[in-house]
């Protein structure tokens, strides 16, 4: 049995070995940990960065209680803690040099890594304008009545069309990305499956797009319906066919981060049947 603290690997295997039943446990408030640990697994190590990913795990009498992944360049991101193990945490990494762009977490985890972390290195922090509600589906309810046309599952014949409403999507949410096809691999967005709503004639209108199934759980992200498109329930429909899919594919838990500054897709996924798991924030540092 290894010491009560925190321990660190920059091996993603030895990780998921070690927290993965820790994880899975509660697959909504560990969706961004279960999501990037798999991303790492599947891809390889150096397919996000040129630094070594490194994740750690907080062990006490043996068993797991919390986690966190660091990505470089990326931001961290951690499972929830009490104020105590933040705390814990901020000062193994200080003591440790490990620079920090940001965080991200739930609200309450996040608010208590930022001042801890500000304490025990110094930094200036600063909570982002975007503040995110994670949700998990309940029962779902697809919106009555639909809007005319279908949903059409896309494949790999359609890469270009993938791509280019990923980056208008990017573009939307404000993710500083390069989306074509040399950098597409890279992206967060080469491991989803997407769905397009179309009209009856054919044109494509909103898309959804679903991660993996892992642990049980899979996440809808991303969804986008261009702005001049919006209004006619596009995006309530293709999310009901891709929430669907994704209870077919045998996920007992379906989740999806929405803006709490747009009223009106917290208000769409409330009607199809997603309910607040947890309020999420992202703490910058300099």
């Amino acid at each position: 049995m290894r010491p009560d603290g925190w321990h660190l690997t920059e091996d993603v295997d030895d990780f998921l070995a070690r927290a993965g039943g820790f994880l899975r446990s509660r697959p909504g408030p560990h969706v961004m940990q279960l999501t990037w640990a798999e991303r790492v697994r599947t891809r390889g190590a150096d397919a996000f960065g040129t630094e070594a990913p490194v994740f750690g795990m907080l062990e006490q009498a043996g068993e797991v209680r919390a986690t966190f992944h660091h990505l470089p360049p990326r931001g961290m991101g951690l499972s929830p803690l009490s104020p105590e193990q933040a705390d814990s945490l901020a000062a193994r990494l200080a003591a440790g040099g490990h620079p920090l762009p940001s965080v991200n977490a739930d609200h309450g985890t996040a608010n208590a890594f930022a001042e801890a972390w500000q304490r025990h290195s110094g930094v200036t922090v600063k909570l982002r304008d975007t503040r995110l509600r994670l949700y998990r589906l309940g029962t779902l309810t697809p919106p009555e009545p639909m809007p005319t046309g279908r949903a059409r599952v896309l494949g790999e014949q359609d890469l270009e069309q993938v791509m280019f409403w990923c980056g208008e999507f990017a573009k939307a949410v404000g993710e500083v990305v390069s989306i074509d096809a040399g950098s597409w691999a890279g992206t967060r967005f080469a491991d989803k499956r997407y769905t397009l709503w179309e009209t009856p004639d054919g044109t494509p209108v909103s898309i959804a797009g679903l991660n993996p199934l892992i642990g049980g759980q899979i996440q809808v992200d991303i969804v986008y319906t261009p702005a001049d498109l919006r209004g006619h329930g596009y995006a309530g429909a293709v999310t009901a066919a891709v929430s669907r899919a994704a209870l077919t594919a045998g996920a007992t838990d379906v989740v999806l981060f929405a803006d709490l500054s747009n009223p009106t897709s917290n208000a769409l996924y409330q009607r199809l049947g997603y309910r607040t798991l947890t309020d999420w924030s992202a703490y910058d540092f300099s």
